[in-house]
């Protein structure tokens, strides 16, 4: 699976990404950090070992542009679920397209691998977030509260 269009390709993230990903997902996440005041986010305090790890199993993609990774998320089912995280995209990337794209190049993964409902989640107060999810047809299904005041908040998709 790799589709290309205007130097912009799609495809299977490998273990051998999780040095740029991990860069790429640092990057990304410091604005949620920010939104949080949360500086110790998973995101920004994963390890590369705990990430290359990861990856040895995993239904992810990475979106590239000229070579370049700007945009990774993570995947794995658990029965009829496919469980989606750690949609990063590079700072400068963000609002082109590619999370709609990777959302979509990895709901195809898991559907090929039986999945039949997806889900992912993100904070309450991460607003551009939650627009794109439910532009793509993610629907609310909980709120866990957290300390702070905010709420975790899982969407769900049918991948039918």
């Amino acid at each position: 699976m790799s589709a290309e269009t205007d130097g912009r390709s799609i495809r299977p993230i490998v273990p051998d990404d999780a040095g740029e990903v991990l860069t790429l997902q640092r990057a990304a996440f410091v604005s949620e950090a920010l939104i949080y005041d949360a500086a110790d986010m998973p995101p920004l305090t994963q390890t590369l070992d705990e990430l290359r790890a990861e990856l040895e199993d995993n239904l992810g993609c990475v979106a590239l542009t000229d070579g370049r990774i700007v945009g990774s998320v993570r995947a794995r089912v658990d029965g009829d679920l496919l469980l989606i995280g750690r949609i990063a995209i590079a700072p400068d990337q963000q609002g082109a397209g590619i999370g709609t794209a990777l959302l979509a190049a990895v709901e195809e993964r898991g559907r090929t691998a039986g999945a039949r409902e997806a889900e992912l989640f993100t904070g309450s107060l991460s607003e551009a977030n939650l627009r794109l999810y439910e532009r793509e047809g993610y629907v609310e299904s909980e709120r866990v509260p957290h300390d702070d005041g905010t709420f975790q908040v899982f969407l769900r998709k049918q991948l039918g």
